[in-house]
């Protein structure tokens, strides 16, 4: 379900985009801060080591396989999609009263109508990774859905998709909550890219994370494999700025094998434009969705006219389906592309569209920290 979107205790220059805070919703999970309009910073990407931590236990000594086996089947069909516990609740989203007077005051700060005009994110030279194929073949193509556009649908295409796409589960706030990810080619074999409220929120850094490639109703057919350091751009990682909701796991190995040499990994593509023709993929977990299986949109994306820097895609996946998978030049029979933005946010005044960040050069620098991790 969608929501309205509450907001953090403010920032340098965050007055006139929390004024918009009340009309943004999560894409796949509920981002709780509104577009930020200040500069890109310098620093390069920010992580955590998360082989510790059940959220509200102080646990710092948890192996990667006390980690994947805390993440029973139950345990992942019951985990709640991120956007319901940030905003407090499981059930319909309702702004408290607290965050509809913040919003109010943010608004009568700015005047009610200020638009803050997003900085554009920063660019470096085009650059693409091409994708990896495991080292045994685990899923064969078979016939592609050939629905393009598609404003959602399971996705029954097969292909490398059903194998590098999955989903993420973790603790927040002591609860089990759930996001999407996707398997890519590294040097190290073992990243996975989330969106960056997947790793960290309200300043907090989520722990037990796992990434569970291929998931299909409480299975894991690829394994679950633990995180043993995320990460996130400096942007989000300092003041969870919109433009920047990208966030890498580094898995650590299962059974001596290393992540993409099971399942393989998707190509990238960095500083690539917008107006391109994509694929979304993720794990929506709220209604009309269930979770249990990969859903995807495709069409002709746009450059968000409004308060972000984003793609836009039309999409009416829901919560949980946030960190999955945005690809250009995707291949529907072979299942396989190069991954250039992750599912993020929604506006509640522009229902059914999807909007991603684009992968620019921050974007790029995180992804080469955590394959050298």
């Amino acid at each position: 379900m969608r929501r309205n979107v509450s907001t953090s205790p403010g920032t340098r220059r965050r007055g006139a985009s929390r004024a918009v805070a009340c009309a943004l919703t999560a894409a796949g999970a509920l981002l709780v801060s509104a577009p930020q309009t200040g500069a890109a910073g310098a620093a390069g990407p920010v992580g955590t080591d998360t082989s510790s931590a059940r959220a509200g236990t102080g646990a710092g000594t948890d192996t990667p396989s006390s980690v994947a086996d805390f993440w029973t089947a139950e345990r992942m069909r019951e985990a709640t999609p991120l956007d319901l516990l940030s905003a407090g609740t499981d059930g319909p989203a309702q702004r408290s009263a607290a965050e509809k007077k913040r919003s109010t005051a943010a608004e009568k700060r700015s005047g009610g109508t200020t638009r803050p005009t997003a900085p554009p994110v920063q660019r470096g030279t085009e650059r693409t990774v091409r994708p990896s194929r495991p080292a045994t073949t685990t899923s064969a193509p078979s016939p592609a859905p050939k629905a393009f556009p598609q404003a959602g649908a399971p996705w029954t295409g097969g292909g490398a998709v059903t194998n590098t796409a999955g989903r993420v589960f973790f603790t927040y706030q002591g609860r089990t909550a759930s996001c999407s990810g996707n398997a890519v080619t590294s040097a190290n074999k073992s990243t996975v890219l989330t969106a960056g409220h997947c790793v960290k929120l309200n300043g907090a850094w989520h722990g037990d994370w796992v990434f569970v490639p291929g998931y299909h109703d409480g299975q894991a057919p690829y394994g679950k494999w633990a995180a043993s350091k995320t990460l996130s751009t400096p942007q989000w990682t300092a003041s969870e700025n919109i433009n920047y909701d990208i966030g890498a796991a580094v898995v650590a190995p299962v059974g001596g094998q290393r992540l993409t040499d099971v399942v393989g990994g998707q190509g990238l593509a960095f500083n690539t434009g917008y107006n391109k023709p994509m694929y979304a993929f993720g794990y929506p977990a709220a209604a009309p969705y269930d979770g249990s299986k990969l859903v995807y949109c495709s069409g002709n994306t746009i450059k968000d006219p409004l308060f972000s820097t984003d793609h836009g895609l039309s999409c009416n996946m829901t919560g949980g389906s946030s960190g999955g998978p945005w690809f250009t030049s995707f291949d529907e029979a072979g299942g396989t592309g190069l991954q250039s933005s992750v599912n993020s946010f929604g506006y509640t005044f522009l229902p059914n569209t999807m909007f991603g960040p684009y992968f620019g050069a921050d974007a790029e620098n995180l992804y080469d920290e955590a394959q050298s991790s």
